[in-house]
C-alpha cells in the first residue's frame, strides 16, 4: 500500500527513453500517479512531439540514439529562449553520481532521477520542480 498522496492534477508528461523496458516502468508509474504520457524513443522525437503538443514535464534519459538526452535539452532551451512555452525537464538516467546530478542541471535540467525509477522518487522530484 502506498502511503503516497494521489496528484493534486493530472500531469500530460512526456517521455523520451530508447529503452522498452524503462517506457513501460515509466507508464506504469505514470498511470498509478494519475498522470498520462507521450513515449518517444530518441531526442529528435522528443523535439517533435513538443512542437506538436504542450507537455507539464518531461523525462529524459541521458543516453538515446539520435539526439541524446542532453543535447535534446539544449535545443529545447534555445527554443524556450526564441519563445516557445518554458517546459521543465527532469533527467532520468543510470548515472547516479553527485556530478553527473550537476552535469545535467548544469546542461539545462531542471531535475533529476536515477534509474529505476520509482514512484516515490519522480513524485517528490515533480513537486520540487513544479512547485
Amino acid at each position: 500500500m502506498s502511503t503516497t498522496k494521489p496528484a493534486q492534477r493530472a500531469l500530460r508528461v512526456l517521455v523520451a527513453d530508447d529503452n522498452p523496458v524503462n517506457l513501460r516502468v515509466a507508464t506504469r508509474v505514470l498511470r498509478d500517479m494519475g498522470h498520462s504520457g507521450v513515449l518517444v524513443t530518441d531526442g529528435e522525437k522528443a523535439l517533435k512531439a513538443m512542437e506538436a503538443h504542450t507537455f507539464d514535464v518531461a523525462l529524459m534519459d541521458v543516453t538515446m540514439p539520435v539526439l541524446d538526452g542532453l543535447s535534446t535539452v539544449a535545443e529545447i532551451r534555445k527554443r524556450e529562449q526564441a519563445g516557445q512555452r518554458k517546459t521543465p525537464i527532469i533527467m532520468v538516467t543510470a548515472f547516479d553520481l553527485p556530478s553527473d546530478r550537476a552535469r545535467m542541471l548544469a546542461a539545462g535540467a531542471d531535475g533529476y532521477l536515477a534509474k529505476p525509477l520509482e514512484r516515490q522518487a519522480l513524485e517528490a522530484e515533480l513537486n520540487r520542480v513544479l512547485g
